[in-house]
């Protein structure tokens, strides 16, 4: 055997080594914990032999507490390039049978050695997340480690996606790196984030909670709105995972993907001419209209279990993809809260980072009352919705339905946050408040005069809230001003959307110079 063949030899059973991970017994654990093994997720996740390793031979350098006896190929991360559907992306995840995928100084330069070409080079990041946290053997190398992943995820944002699987333990410090990302995915039932263990809540607090209630994928997808997406298994968040990017862009420099529509964008639903209940007060499924609207009824949800009374997600108007935002009328009947607010921001602002245009579907009477709300900082966090679409240069639809009362007609993208195009459907109510509490306001002395005097006061307070009705309880006034556009007919929202984003598609809005803003938190 000559000696290159020798050294070939040696380079693929070094190959079959370092593909092994942590052996094959801690494979058989993993697999029997119900996860799959790091590079079984990027195969399963990327397109079949496109995935290109990088760092497969790195090794740690930590000899402190027989770590020196305890040196396994790749260390406890696998990181590469592949496509996603043809499309260049980086990719890593931890390998939980590598000293439980703790994280090694040696594992975050690899990271970052990886998130530097996609930012280097405008490729989304995905990470999935299977650790046991810091490397306590490396002690402040692993948390040098931590801090240089979390300056990359915050150079990172706004100019390439990022996208976070948790597909078993982050605790710790190891759960800010996915709070950076745009998305999160949890798999349900072997996944969970916290910062603290249920051992150490128990210390502190005297609570006692296991880690799927503190931290598992159903309480930060409807509690705590940490997560965005969850999934039975590993196998539908990689799944997800595809689906989410096929609407972005692979960087702030492009648009997203456009794709072949052969939904007729003239097509009408007359569904919308009889949706809205004749009692205003009574409510509606705003699905049912996103549903009559989008490219073959298509909505890509987002955060779907958290803060229901705002909807967000993606759809397609004419092949192009777009933000929806939308109030939900069966959910506290569409009201804006501290979780709504929030919600909606950040995804405004992602959307606005990465050239996604939005369509605003507006039905809200107000925001929520009560000490809970104001105690919460709905102030603050009602200003970051109204922030985030004063701020976005992105091309921007309203469409407002029904209800459009007070601060939230303002919060939820008026002509006055440089919304380009605000139509309205006839049953459009734009006023400060609604027709009971205004008249309440505005007739109070008159009220209590004739109540003094005798007279029925029920008539009299039903006849100024049917004025004020008559005057407010339509689009007309706004549109008087130019405040709306123009006054449609429900059965063709989905063309007048169509053609408003094929109008706007050269759009050009700059922000005034500054480093930065200094947005309400």
């Amino acid at each position: 055997m000559s000696k290159q063949v020798e050294k070939i030899k040696t380079l693929v059973e070094k190959r079959e080594q370092a593909r092994l991970g942590g052996g094959l017994k801690a494979i058989e654990k993993q697999h029997a914990r119900g996860k799959y093994t790091a590079r079984e997720r990027i195969d399963m996740l990327v397109d079949e032999g496109s995935f290109e390793e990088y760092d497969m031979f790195k090794l740690h350098q930590c000899h402190n507490f027989g770590m020196e006896k305890k040196q396994i190929l790749g260390d406890g991360v696998v990181t590469g390039s592949a496509t996603i559907d043809g499309r260049l992306v980086y990719v890593y995840a931890q390998d939980f049978t590598v000293n439980g995928g703790s994280l090694s100084l040696t594992m975050a330069q690899k990271i970052c050695k990886i998130m530097d070409l996609a930012m280097q080079n405008g490729a989304p990041i995905i990470c999935m997340n299977d650790s046991g946290g810091a490397r306590i053997q490396e002690g402040i190398c692993a948390l040098a480690g931590y801090g240089e992943i979390f300056e990359r995820n915050i150079l990172a944002s706004g100019v390439v996606p990022q996208i976070s699987a948790i597909l078993g333990p982050c605790a710790g410090g190891a759960v800010y790196s996915p709070a950076l990302t745009d998305f999160i995915f949890m798999s349900e039932r072997t996944s969970y984030m916290f910062l603290t263990g249920p051992k150490v809540v128990k210390t502190v607090t005297g609570e006692d909670i296991d880690a799927e209630h503190l931290g598992g994928a159903s309480v930060h997808a409807t509690k705590s709105g940490v997560t965005h997406f969850t999934a039975k298994n590993d196998t539908e968040v990689l799944a997800l995972i595809k689906t989410l990017l096929s609407y972005l862009p692979s960087n702030n420099t492009e648009e997203a993907p456009r794709l072949q529509n052969e939904d007729p964008i003239n097509r009408t639903s007359d569904l919308l001419n009889e949706i809205l209940p004749d009692d205003p007060n009574q409510a509606y499924n705003m699905y049912k209209v996103i549903g009559e609207i989008t490219d073959n009824g298509e909505f890509f949800e987002v955060q779907p279990k958290f803060a229901k009374n705002l909807i967000t997600g993606f759809a397609r108007f004419n092949g192009q993809s777009v933000g929806i935002v939308a109030n939900q009328p069966q959910a506290y009947a569409g009201v804006l809260d501290t979780n709504a607010s929030r919600k909606g921001a950040r995804f405004v602002r992602f959307c606005d980072a990465f050239n996604i245009p939005i369509v605003s579907l507006v039905d809200v009477p107000g925001f929520l009352p009560g000490t809970g709300q104001e105690y919460n900082a709905v102030i603050l966090h009602g200003a970051q919705l109204l922030y985030a679409y004063g701020e976005a240069t992105v091309p921007k639809i309203t469409i407002t339905l029904r209800k459009s009362y007070g601060g939230s007609h303002i919060v939820m993208g008026c002509k006055q946050l440089r919304s380009d195009l605000n139509f309205a459907w006839p049953t459009a109510e734009i006023a400060v408040m609604g027709a009971s509490g205004a008249v309440a306001v505005l007739s109070a002395k008159e009220a209590k005069m004739k109540k003094e005097a005798g007279e029925d006061v029920r008539a009299f307070l039903a006849e100024k809230e049917e004025e004020y009705t008559n005057l407010f309880a339509n689009p007309y006034q706004a549109a008087q001003y130019g405040y709306i556009d123009d006054v449609i007919e429900p059965r063709n929202t989905r063309f007048r959307i169509c053609r408003g984003l094929a109008q706007l598609a050269h759009k050009r809005q700059q922000l005034p110079a500054k480093k930065h803003g200094c947005m309400p938190m």
